[in-house]
């Protein structure tokens, strides 16, 4: 994806490399023109740049693989795309001169033509050495982006917020697309299409203050009401919606929007269930 965008951007990409039927298909569509050849084949016609993006737990031995090869050379940079990573991975790379960027996009791709488009104006989440930010900075600036510096030390740490904000999201979504169908909503996705939209603008714009409904209220009796039904009929959503409830109010009480006073009945039902789901 990241190479259809620099081409885009009048970049030349010189070779590329996809062994699935999937990754095959996408360089088909997006670089028509690229040679798709083996990876080490890649890194040695990439002078100036020689990206790798693969899943997370396969990085390290396909760098230290490339380095054992004595394909990549000094000077060149090797980056990564992963966020779980920093530049530790990409030491083998560095040991044999290259200089080492780990540059994600923060968005989510779904393997289609339509992903080039969410390219535009997101951020990139970098750690890279001082000598090579102005190198990253116009290279991001060129795919219309922004970046921002991630230590190395909080790598996992970044990536675990955009995966908690992301993943989690289309998870907590569906649960609650599928609660509605229980509940017999014909169209659960028009119901809360306009809520989560609006609740997402709100949160992005007021942080805590965004927050509404029985927990930031304290209303101990509906949430009840919520775990009985909960364990009736989807017994598999309750840990989650306990834990949510829990960190909700938690937040809640420390913003000031739920007093501590009126958060103990509350905070009592979501113990007696915890315990419960426990024994």
């Amino acid at each position: 994806m990241l190479g259809a965008a620099l081409a885009g951007a009048g970049h030349r990409i010189v070779a590329a490399s996809g062994v699935s039927a999937a990754t095959r298909a996408r360089l088909g569509q997006l670089l028509p023109d690229t040679a798709n050849v083996p990876a080490d084949a890649v890194a040695r016609v990439a002078t100036d740049l020689l990206i790798v993006a693969v899943p997370d737990d396969s990085l390290a031995a396909l760098v230290a693989g490339l380095a054992e090869t004595g394909v990549l050379r000094p000077g060149q940079v090797v980056a990564h795309t992963s966020g779980a990573h920093g530049l530790d991975v990409l030491a083998p790379a560095a040991a044999a001169g290259a200089r080492p960027l780990a540059l994600h996009p923060a968005m989510t791709f779904t393997g289609t033509p339509d992903d080039l488009a969410n390219l535009a104006g997101i951020s990139y989440g970098v750690t890279a050495p001082d000598a090579l930010r102005p190198f990253v900075t116009r290279l991001v600036a060129d795919l219309g982006g922004t970046p921002e510096w991630v230590a190395e030390a909080d790598r996992a740490l970044y990536h675990a917020a955009l995966v908690h904000g992301a993943n989690h999201l289309v998870t907590l979504v569906n649960e609650a697309l599928d609660r509605l169908r229980d509940a017999g909503v014909a169209r659960p996705e028009k119901v809360l299409g306009p809520l989560l939209r609006a609740s997402l603008d709100n949160t992005l714009r007021l942080g805590d203050a965004a927050l509404t409904g029985p927990v930031s209220r304290g209303d101990a009796g509906t949430v009840a009401r919520h775990l009985a039904r909960l364990a009736a009929s989807a017994p598999d959503s309750v840990p989650s919606y306990l834990a949510l409830a829990r960190r909700t109010a938690d937040r809640a009480i420390a913003a000031g929007r739920l007093r501590p006073a009126d958060a103990e009945p509350l905070l009592g039902v979501l113990a007696d269930e915890r315990r419960k789901a426990v024994a």
